[in-house]
């Protein structure tokens, strides 16, 4: 039995290493399917080549006006209809396969709703919202708009910031080693090494003394950085594993755009981490790549932590599975502590497209700071929407701070940062460049008294095609402890000026603008 489901697991890793060698090779087909189309058009249909095409023209342009009559993003539209009407072929085979506009469709995930609130806490939640919102009325505001989205607003809660990798794995595994009831991990990146060795010893441990553990971890991140032996170890540990958007299941389609980009630890309903920290050596700096890795994390602890708790629960629901418990069994045993402040844990994805609260947060932040904005993301790909948000709080005398990688990873992605980096500097935004290395923290401070935490990019992937995660911190000690890590990336960062942008040779510019046009799948 066990050498059948060594054959299955190992079986299901080639497939989806061949599927997705497929997927990608599928892009390159669609374009020569354009050209081919065009010259067997030109060979065999010489009288009638201009009408033919002609119809193909035609109907990329309805396409293209459908595109546009829809509701959502509008970069997102807007480069489907450049790809429609200059590569009718391509545009619409791609168009199809993709699902076009509407990203959910491509997404085997049932739709169901989270763990029911209960009525006393929706109604704690709403007190602690009125509270928050006569302390400070743009943190009530940030905060009422999430509430109506069902994302609770909780006291009683404890907050700890991590802005180095080894602080954040010790404390994690040390709190995994003392679970009692259950253990909720989900990640984009699980990887082997020196630090799962650690979190897999503590995981194993504990499921053998009957704690529950279960973890969702996506698979694309993941089909070179995870062995068969390490996935069929974990499953025979007695620990519960759902893997997101498995490729091996799409062979024919191109399905890899929709990723698990959350990273969510849940420890007995009352410890939760959230951030940008995967689960992988890079982010522990016990290997150089891209020059020092500088990553932020945040622990949760108290009622606020059932925020976090209760987004897997429903990812895990979604996915098709049941857990064994009902859901108050996952709610902590014990009452949070009587701390400063609130904290509001949200998640989003492109199940809620248009309606994105990751994208729209963010766009609240930026209105509501009135003396300075520290942002960290190490990438940049924004909407016009957000662009000119930032100019416009720059504009109005707030301290706008951008702090991005001087050593990325994806240098495509970087060039297409830099193409917005002019306007933004044009009014008063300052830029600043990690010297040490690649930036990967994700994090908003807004004026000393709220601060995000989470794991998304400042780019279209995060804001339209990812299911992501975060958490605000309004008014609690930790927000100081963010900002000291900030001052202290900017003391290792370099300047990067208006002349360092309009130095960049006239290639490089003309190549980012055209990989501009195609951000959305960068």
């Amino acid at each position: 039995m066990r050498q059948a489901g060594d054959r299955q697991t190992r079986d299901q890793r080639i497939e989806r290493r061949i599927s997705a060698a497929s997927s990608i090779a599928m892009c390159v087909l669609t374009v020569l399917a354009q050209i081919v189309v065009t010259l067997l058009l030109t060979r065999f249909l010489e009288e009638y080549v201009n009408i033919a095409y002609a119809a193909l023209e035609l109907l990329g342009i309805i396409m293209a006006v459908g595109v546009f009559l829809r509701s959502g993003s509008p970069s997102y539209k807007l480069s489907w209809m450049c790809l429609l009407l200059a590569l009718p072929v391509s545009g619409m085979l791609l168009f199809f396969l993709w699902g076009g506009t509407h990203q959910a469709k491509t997404l085997n995930l049932k739709r169901v709703p989270p763990p029911a609130e209960r009525e006393g806490a929706r109604r704690q939640s709403e007190c602690n919202v009125a509270k928050l919102a006569k302390q400070d009325a743009a943190m009530g505001r940030v905060a009422a708009y999430l509430q109506k989205r069902d994302f609770l607003l909780y006291k009683n809660t404890a907050a700890k910031y991590f802005g180095d990798g080894m602080e954040f794995f010790k404390d994690l595994i040390g709190r995994i080693q003392k679970a009692e009831t259950y253990i909720f991990l989900e990640y984009f990146i699980i990887a082997e090494g020196k630090i799962w060795d650690q979190t897999f010893a503590a995981l194993k441990e504990r499921a053998a003394a009957g704690v529950e553990v279960h973890i969702i971890f996506d698979d694309f991140g993941n089909l070179t950085r995870f062995s068969d032996a390490a996935l069929q170890a974990v499953q025979n540990a007695g620990i519960e594993v759902q893997v997101f958007n498995p490729v091996h299941r799409y062979v024919n389609k191109i399905y890899f755009n929709y990723r698990d980009h959350r990273k969510v630890a849940v420890i007995d309903g009352y410890w939760a981490y959230t951030g940008g920290i995967n689960l992988a050596d890079e982010y522990a700096n016990l290997f150089e790549r891209f020059g020092r890795w500088k990553d932020s994390a945040v622990r949760i602890e108290g009622d606020g932590a059932w925020g976090l708790a209760a987004q897997f629960i429903q990812m895990w629901e979604m996915m098709g599975e049941t857990l064994p418990n009902e859901d108050d069994y996952y709610r902590a045993r014990t009452d949070g502590p009587d701390c400063v402040g609130f904290c509001q844990a949200f998640t989003d994805g492109p199940l809620n497209n248009p309606d994105n609260p990751v994208e729209d947060t963010f766009l609240q932040l930026i209105a509501e700071s009135t003396q300075f904005l520290y942002i960290t993301t190490p990438y940049y790909a924004v909407e016009a929407a957000m662009q000119r948000a930032l100019c416009i709080a720059a504009d109005s005398g707030v301290d706008v701070r951008l702090m991005v990688p001087a050593v990325p990873d994806k240098r495509y992605a970087y060039m297409v940062a830099e193409t917005y980096w002019g306007e933004l500097m044009s009014h008063g935004v300052k830029i600043y460049k990690y010297a040490p290395g690649f930036v990967h923290a994700k994090s908003v401070m807004v004026d000393r008294k709220m601060a995000l935490v989470g794991s998304p990019n400042m780019d279209y992937r995060s804001f339209q095609l990812h299911f992501e995660c975060a958490a605000i911190l309004y008014d609690m000690p930790a927000v100081e402890e963010l900002l000291e890590d900030m001052d202290r990336i900017m003391a290792d960062s370099v300047s990067y000026t208006m002349e360092d942008w309009k130095k960049r040779p006239w290639y490089r510019r003309a190549f980012a603008s055209i990989l501009k046009l195609g951000a959305i799948w960068l």
